[in-house]
């Protein structure tokens, strides 16, 4: 059974840090692209970052790069979202998910999807 699971989300004054970990399981973690997307209250789901874990190439989405850093533990088989600096619009909830196309694939080209957590960012 496919599974992605996501933890490490919380509540955060604007400024600080997270760590989410979207741990994989059910398929070859090296075949496919993971990527986090992020979906606010009214508003539609989208990328913030994604990885390749088979050669740890990565991508960031304008909202992510300076302050966000995704990596992966390949033995875990879990990819990481280092969040620094965060905002009020940053708060919605995270979720990870799987596809076989690749970096750069679309939202609906994603094959799998864990079932979020949960971030707020005070201010």
């Amino acid at each position: 059974e496919v599974q992605l699971v996501e933890s490490g989300g919380g509540l955060v004054q604007a400024g600080g840090s997270l760590r989410l970990s979207c741990a994989a399981s059910g398929f070859n973690f090296d075949d496919y692209t993971i990527g986090w997307f992020r979906q606010a209250p009214g508003k539609e789901r989208e990328e913030v970052s994604s990885i390749s874990p088979s050669d740890g190439r990565t991508y960031y989405k304008d909202l992510a790069k300076g302050r966000f850093t995704i990596s992966s533990d390949n033995a875990k088989n879990t990819v990481y979202l280092q969040m620094n600096s965060l905002k009020p619009g940053d708060t919605a909830v995270y979720y990870c998910a799987a596809t076989s196309y690749g970096l750069g694939a679309y939202l609906l080209e994603y094959d799998y999807w864990g079932r979020g957590t949960q971030v707020t960012v005070s201010s």
